[in-house]
């Protein structure tokens, strides 16, 4: 009998069930929710994250009486609510870091009106690792967990317009548009990641906290489920330091997930660097019959650092797969707005037949499989279920919302196809245009030597903790003589 994916004590920390799952798709919807759900907190928020900004506007859309601003609004219900208590864990990125991404001393100070919110840096990994959990946890009976962080550049609209006058920094200036998803879940799942937020506090901090207790439901009524009463799997990436083990859950579910699928597998990653999971990848694209995969990243990563590091680990991996893929059974795309420009990619969405949906704060790159702190929830729709077709259905359903929105087509027209028996990837090149709103193939980088060396010694995307001098010296050792030959 085939294992199944998602597995307690192998491809996932625990499982629990959940009443409502929702994938939520951009920062605007996933934003108006998370201030929905904490209006009505009643004795505690979790907010654990790579970066926050206490300036951004939550929901520019509405008008009532509570702020819009994340700061003003904690600050607001901590005293309208004499047992709320607030807790946020931010990465403690370094005071220069810190400052060029405007999340200043400012930040903490517009806390200090409450002694019951309380801001904490999380310092507690390896030099080389970060903190990437992004996780809301309201009262433990809702939990948001996906890719979100509630910081400057990542609110946008599922139309990610050119020019959208509310997608705006502090300081006023237009943010380009940006594709992004997390999830939300209620019940016994909410408690567990209620849980994993406290076990994080306390290692970060040494504060052992006690679960809130009994709070009345705050399920937003804005926010449709996608799935009803499942199990949800809760993986974990975290690297063994300070009496915290080793945990590499999020990769071998990835690995399984992959291995198990039959017709296809759909991802969205920011980074596409993981050489485990290219050869993952590669190993189904050799097999004759095997299953369409499509990769939908950014055009090119954030800044000149990154593109380093992470582009040039992508066209190696991209180089592989295209050769592996001889069937023509692979798409690796970006996606554009209406007006042409590139949509940024930040999600981390892995899709399975109608079978499996993880979303979560990993991408595929090394970093996040081994060294950097991340969780991701998944479900699997397994044989002879009670909801099993409803869940396939919503599954399918899922996809076919991504597909159409990146094509700038309407979900029933993705719906349409399928029933008549298209296959993702036929969608996807039927309804691909050169211009607007689509799908475009992605483009071959071409690498140097050094660059190729970079990627391939992982320099700048390791996957264990180790010293990013031990590294470098290992990478000059080799680039410094080849400078020397070639008269550099």
């Amino acid at each position: 009998m085939e294992k199944p994916i998602v597995e307690p004590g192998e491809t996932c920390w625990r499982m629990a069930k959940a009443g409502r799952l929702a994938l939520i798709i951009d920062a605007a919807s996933y934003f108006a929710s998370l201030r929905r759900a904490m209006i009505h907190a009643k004795r505690s928020i979790y907010l654990i994250g790579w970066d926050f900004d206490t300036r951004i506007r939550l929901d520019p859309s509405v008008e009532d009486e509570w702020p819009l601003k994340l700061g003003h609004l904690l600050n607001v219900l901590v005293k309208a609510r004499p047992e709320l208590e607030v807790r946020v864990l931010k990465w403690d990125v370094g005071v220069l870091q810190t400052l060029g991404r405007g999340a200043t001393p400012l930040f903490i100070l517009n806390w200090m009106a409450s002694r019951r919110v309380h801001f904490r840096l999380d310092h507690v990994h390896p030099a080389d690792a970060c903190h990437h959990q992004k996780l809301a946890v309201i009262d433990d009976v809702l939990a948001f967990c996906g890719g979100i962080d509630i910081t400057v550049g990542r609110w946008d609209t599922r139309e990610h317009c050119e020019q959208d006058p509310r997608r705006t920094s502090p300081w006023g200036f237009t943010q380009p548009p940006w594709h992004d998803a997390t999830a939300a879940v209620d019940g016994e799942a909410a408690s567990a990641l209620g849980d994993l937020a406290r076990e994080r506090w306390k290692h970060a901090t040494g504060e052992d906290l006690a679960p809130p207790g009994f709070a009345d439901e705050i399920w937003p009524e804005t926010l449709p489920p996608t799935l009803m009463d499942v199990e949800v799997g809760i993986a974990r990436t975290q690297p063994a330091y300070d009496g915290q083990p080793e945990a590499r859950e999020i990769e071998a579910l990835n690995l399984r997930a992959i291995g198990s699928a039959q017709d296809v597998i759909y991802i969205e990653s920011q980074y596409l660097a993981s050489h485990t999971i290219g050869e993952a990848l590669a190993a189904r694209l050799e097999q004759n019959g095997g299953p369409e995969v499509i990769i939908v990243a950014p055009l090119t990563a954030e800044g000149w650092l990154e593109e380093e590091a992470m582009g040039t680990a992508r066209a190696l991996i991209v180089r592989r797969l295209r050769g592996a893929d001889r069937e023509s059974r692979l798409r690796l795309l970006y996606p554009a707005n209406a007006s042409g420009t590139p949509i940024y990619v930040h999600a981390k969405i892995m899709i399975v037949d109608d079978r499996f949906l993880r979303v979560g704060s990993s991408n595929l790159n090394n970093r996040s499989m081994g060294l950097d702190t991340e969780c991701d929830i998944a479900v699997e729709v397994r044989p002879g279920a009670r909801n099993e077709e409803a869940s396939r259905a919503a599954i399918r359903t899922a996809r076919n919302d991504l597909l159409a929105e990146h094509s700038g087509v309407a979900i029933e027209l993705v719906n349409a196809l399928q029933d008549e028996g298209r296959s993702p990837i036929q969608i996807i090149d039927l309804l691909s245009r050169p211009y607007g709103r689509s799908l475009h193939r992605l483009p071959l980088l071409h690498l140097n030597a050094v660059e190729e060396k970079i990627a391939a010694s992982h320099l700048l995307d390791p996957e264990k903790p180790d010293t990013f001098q031990r590294k470098l010296r290992r990478f000059l050792a080799w680039a410094i003589p080849r400078a020397h030959v070639r008269g550099d």
